[in-house]
């Protein structure tokens, strides 16, 4: 299904809009910058426009930060956030993609190549001199602190522990890490795969690659697709054999549950049966708790906690997990921030003529999560933690790590 196909087809739920603005209201980059003139605009009112081999009429589309709060919010189902990403990709197939969004696309090369030079690959991201020469020949912001390359990535040493498939368990378990867990923080791997074990699950680490999202979200489809179609025929052949699919990343669980269909047109049995059996890591575990499998033998954790509900879970309509299951852990305290979006959406925040929207859009969450007093911060999405920890200066860790805390496990 071609970028034109796709435009037809979402172009359908347009015509449910009713201009209620509701989209408009919730939207946190509309609500700092004029630049972007809300989801309403640039999605069901102007796909009127969009005929069959045309794209955009508005260039303020790419100002979309793709947080999928429009799509959630919506009460007559209008695929807002849907429209607007395939009318993103077709400005880029016919404008071009510009470089940076190409190497921001390619998270998993960066990745590899980032960890078998590390520390050295680190030092453009970290040198401020150089991160300032980034910004101004390749449009990359200057002003995060971007994470460190792992430099031994998760799959090597999920190799190399011994944990595999081999172990009977009560349930199987095929955990896909995605991109930033084995590149840029493997420690949240090492904690969900060893508290998986200690809950008595068989755990195994399929064939995968990324998810195909950030090509996806920097207008490359194509290339998405192929990576897609990849991880389902991986992943398909697990769910056949008795397995369900849990990931620490909301970002990749949502691609599988939903963008693969409704965004790149992937229309397969493997598609709706990979949808089908895919966990959010929390969600398991809630699972687990409601079929008395979830161990309580917890030591405590007197810790002051703040926990940030990221937009793309939210995006996948099963609540608060992490919440439900951290709250039962002794001695800590876990307050919530009521703040939406923390503004990063991804490599949305990492581009330098976008940085200071979605600094902006983050502001209240920042505040909230600084007047705290809290010691460190809990997210479910990977990105998120980083640029919520950029901004705040408070650690920012995934539910698995502190579970693993409460459990006594190492990682």
């Amino acid at each position: 299904m071609d970028l034109f196909e796709l435009m037809a087809h979402t172009q359908a739920t347009s015509d449910m809009c009713i201009k209620c603005n509701i989209c408009t209201a919730n939207c946190p980059v509309a609500a700092v910058t004029d630049k972007f003139p809300g989801p309403k605009v640039v999605g069901p009112q102007a796909q009127r426009f969009r005929q069959l081999g045309q794209v955009s009429v508005d260039r303020s589309v790419e100002y979309c930060s793709g947080c999928g709060v429009c799509s959630v919010v919506c009460p007559h189902g209008v695929q807002i956030a849907e429209m607007n990403v395939i009318a993103k990709a077709a400005l880029a197939e016919r404008n071009g993609i510009p470089l940076r969004n190409r190497i921001l696309g390619r998270s998993e090369l960066m990745g590899k190549l980032g960890s078998f030079f590390a520390p050295l690959s680190d030092i453009p991201l970290q040198v401020k001199p150089l991160r300032h020469i980034g910004e101004l020949t390749l449009g990359v912001s200057r002003q995060p602190k971007y994470p460190r390359f792992a430099r031994q990535p998760f799959g090597r040493w999920f190799k190399r522990s011994g944990l595999d498939e081999s172990q009977e368990g009560i349930f199987k378990v095929a955990y896909f890490h995605g991109c930033s867990t084995n590149y840029w923080e493997p420690q949240v791997g090492r904690a969900a795969v060893k508290v998986l074990k200690r809950l008595g699950c068989a755990v195994a680490v399929p064939r995968q690659n990324c998810c195909g999202l950030p090509l996806q979200s920097n207008g490359e489809f194509d290339a998405a697709r192929s990576l897609a179609r990849a991880n389902l025929a991986s992943l398909a052949e697990y769910v056949h054999r008795g397995y369900v699919i849990v990931s620490t990343s909301t970002s990749c669980l949502f691609t599988f549950k939903h963008e693969y269909r409704a965004v790149l047109g992937i229309h397969s049995e493997e598609a709706d049966l990979v949808a089908g059996a895919a966990y959010d890591f929390c969600e398991f575990l809630q699972m687990l708790q409601a079929q008395g499998h979830l161990k309580s033998d917890w030591a405590p954790v007197n810790e002051r906690l703040v926990y940030h509900w990221s937009c793309q879970l939210r995006t996948h309509g099963v609540g608060k997990p992490a919440v439900d299951v951290l709250r039962r852990i002794p001695g800590l305290t876990l307050l919530e921030t009521q703040g939406d979006c923390c503004g990063v959406t991804g490599t949305y925040g990492m581009k330098a003529e976008k940085y200071e929207i979605a600094r902006d859009v983050g502001s209240g969450v920042f505040e909230e999560i600084r007047a705290s007093q809290a010691q460190r911060i809990v997210c479910d999405n990977e990105t998120c933690r980083w640029w919520l920890s950029t901004h705040t200066g408070l650690k920012a860790v995934h539910p698995a790590q502190i579970l693993a805390q409460a459990y006594g496990i190492e990682i």
